[in-house]
């Protein structure tokens, strides 16, 4: 959640957030009246209970019937202040609920509007004219069904719509993909981490997720459990009600894990094969730093994951998401997107958010500062990242961009090692 105080202090900056994200202004005013309403609510609990303590005084020294009047006055006075601890609790209740459910305040440039409103920051590599090579592409279930390696019908018999089976040569890329990226993750200093894909529901919510109405959510009702889209869920919760040391540096984790997600609301879009699906694979960048270092961290996190795409051999373009796409815990978010040719047009395969303190704060996850004198200093929020290093969208972009006319895909040089030296996968019918 955000920081209330530095709300009061600066509603104007919370006001064009607000505006940016295509959201309701008036939540600031909201807010800044419940703050008020708890403050006074508070006030008044303990200016009731310190007078309830000077009488408790005076009723043990006095006598006779002054003690009996101070009595019944002590009485009053009990029933006010139960009161108002009641008006204090319930104030805090309602300035937490309007808490939840505001959203992270946006960094400074952040491209305003909703979804097409993204602004392109730079295209890496160029598509391939397969006009110019005298190649007609195939899309990717055509060219994954010929390699053996996806099979979505028999998905479908087992499990219904938008699941299936990564099948021989299917199942052995998105290994290779996965491994390639653990290794550079742990080149680069992270932790690897094979995460639970069941959660609690505070740890959903302190993720940032709408546990109460966001559709794309599974939910597990006996166990009262979720079913998590992204490793990054348990990630972030497994530092929870924790202080940090963070004095060497970030926390660096590598979350390998199976996700889940309803992909509500996209019925007759990208029905197709394996873009949207309901279970896929993925490998998750999640970081906990200082707030001072959350700016220069996306950066690095975007590099990463450049690096992998740049692996793949994959054109990609980098985009700066605008604000009312974000969701709830994010202030600023980079998508890559690589060519599908048979689309003319880039899809998501990676995403790096920087959601700032916000969720450390859900999750209350701090560091230990320094004093000046070099002396334990108060306790403060972490930041926390988060960015894709693999997942199993990925195959889609690595069949089309690498076929041949034959019907055969070419293996990048990077995932070739991890194949058994395989250069060219052939198809098998």
């Amino acid at each position: 959640m955000i920081d209330i105080k530095d709300l009061l202090e600066r509603p104007d900056v919370y006001r064009a957030s607000q505006r940016a994200r295509g959201a309701d202004e008036s939540a600031v005013d909201e807010l800044i009246a419940a703050a008020e309403a708890r403050s006074a609510a508070i006030t008044r609990f303990e200016t009731l209970r310190a007078e309830q303590k000077a009488f408790g005084k005076q009723v043990a020294t006095a006598q006779g019937e002054h003690k009996q009047r101070l009595l019944a006055e002590v009485k009053q006075l009990a029933a006010d202040v139960k009161a108002a601890e009641a008006d204090s609790a319930q104030a805090q209740q309602r300035l937490n609920q309007l808490l939840a459910a505001f959203p992270n305040l946006i960094h400074q440039g952040v491209p305003a509007g909703g979804e097409e409103d993204f602004v392109v920051l730079r295209h890496e590599g160029s598509p391939r004219d397969f006009a110019a090579e005298g190649i007609e592409p195939k899309d990717h279930l055509e060219l994954a069904e010929s390699l053996g390696a996806i099979d979505m019908e028999r998905g479908a018999k087992v499990s219904g719509a938008r699941f299936y089976f990564l099948t021989g040569i299917g199942a052995r890329l998105e290994l290779a993909m996965m491994q390639l990226g653990l290794d550079q993750a742990l080149a680069a200093g992270f932790t690897p981490m094979i995460t639970p894909t069941l959660v609690r529901p505070e740890t959903m919510a302190g993720t940032g997720f709408d546990v109460e109405h966001d559709d794309e959510i599974y939910r597990l009702e006996r166990d009262d459990l979720y079913l998590v889209g992204t490793s990054e869920v348990a990630l972030a919760g497994y530092h929870a009600e924790e202080i940090l040391d963070l004095s060497t540096g970030p926390k660096r984790y590598a979350g390998w894990s199976t996700c889940y997600r309803r992909e509500a609301g996209s019925h007759g879009k990208d029905t197709r094969g394996i873009i949207r699906v309901h279970q896929f694979n993925k490998l998750e960048m999640f970081v906990y730093c200082s707030p001072e270092e959350s700016t220069a961290e996306h950066e690095r996190l975007l590099a990463w994951e450049e690096q992998m795409l740049a692996a793949m051999e994959l054109p990609y373009r980098v985009i700066d998401t605008a604000a009312g796409d974000l969701g709830l815990s994010a202030a600023r978010k980079f998508d890559c997107e690589a060519w599908v040719p048979t689309q003319g047009t880039y899809r998501e395969l990676t995403s790096t958010s920087d959601t700032t303190t916000f969720q450390a704060r859900r999750l209350n996850i701090r560091e230990r500062t320094v004093a000046e004198d070099g002396s334990k200093g108060p306790t403060r929020p972490v930041a926390t990242l988060n960015g894709t290093l693999a997942t199993t969208r990925w195959i889609v972009a690595l069949l089309e961009n690498h076929q041949q006319a034959d019907g055969s895909v070419r293996v990048p040089e990077a995932l070739r090692g991890y194949l058994g030296g395989l250069e060219v996968i052939e198809p098998v019918t």
